[in-house]
């Protein structure tokens, strides 16, 4: 359904970025976003919640009945309504007004207000980052080709981090913290991640040992999932450059975000970006 009047001059102001009247309101809504997202972080902060909790609570009405406005504009000036609403961003601009409605009419819901820092993912579409989304996209092909590598690959090291638990429970003993299997499995867990926490440590010369050993062992494995992520991503954008042809002078292995042909310098037929909602 094509839009007319009132509902497309709206739709070009807070869908469109190509217009001066759509940039300065993605400007305006990204500041707002930004302050009100502050504002809840500040929220957190006993001292300042103390002191300036009236404020806080004043200005953070004052932004959710500003995004409240957005989200009913979006839905009226929107050509397909129902996909907007259930779409990603439409989600998420709906969980950024309603926790503050819902910790009205219920008092335990104070806690959900953490919820509008989902207010910081708006920028994303605000910012029209195609370019970066399809990089994202990259990644996450190239994670799931990599999914079985890596499933094996965990599963290999959470044996390991088993083994090494086991072993230190029987050599330290509940006398020095190893109270369990699965206490000292955490404890394999930490030291092979090279966390360290420290609130369990060996104390034997035997366990301490075993814990040089596994933390040598933990730093050989980390490069492990990164050479595998690397090997499927660097494959899956030499697929991606294959198959961007120049329809000119047909050579292809461009760059996935080119707009003109290295080779011949005509303008590359580009998959059309993600329609207006």
């Amino acid at each position: 359904m094509a839009l007319t009047g009132r509902r497309k001059l709206l739709n070009e102001v807070i869908f469109g970025t190509d217009t001066p009247a759509g940039r300065n309101f993605d400007v305006f809504l990204i500041w707002a976003i930004l302050i009100s997202v502050g504002l809840v972080l500040l929220a957190s902060i006993g001292p300042i919640a103390q002191r300036y909790g009236a404020l806080l609570t004043t200005l953070e009405w004052l932004f959710t009945g500003l995004f409240t406005l957005e989200y009913a504009a979006r839905i009226y000036c929107s050509v397909n309504r129902r996909k907007y609403i259930f779409s990603f961003y439409g989600v998420v601009d709906l969980l950024a007004i309603l926790p503050s409605y819902l910790a009205l009419l219920y008092t335990g819901a104070t806690y959900l207000l953490v919820i509008r820092l989902l207010r910081v993912l708006r920028i994303f579409r605000i910012l029209k980052l195609v370019r970066y989304l399809q990089d994202a996209n990259l990644l996450l092909r190239a994670l799931g080709l990599a999914r079985r590598k890596i499933l094996v690959f965990y599963s290999s090291v959470l044996v390991m981090c088993i083994i090494f638990g086991s072993l230190m429970f029987v050599v330290e003993g509940p006398e020095n913290g190893f109270t369990s299997i699965p206490t000292s499995v955490y404890w394999a867990i930490v030291t092979i991640t090279t966390v360290g926490y420290g609130d369990i440590s060996p104390q034997t010369p035997l366990g301490q040992g075993i814990a040089a050993m596994t933390m040598l062992i933990g730093y050989s494995i980390i490069a492990v999932p990164t050479g595998i992520l690397t090997a499927e991503l660097a494959g899956e954008m030499h697929r991606e450059r294959k198959h961007h042809r120049c329809n000119n002078c047909g050579r292809s292995t461009h760059d996935p975000d080119a707009e003109y042909c290295k080779f011949c310098g005509y303008r590359l037929e580009l998959p059309t970006s993600a329609e207006k909602v």
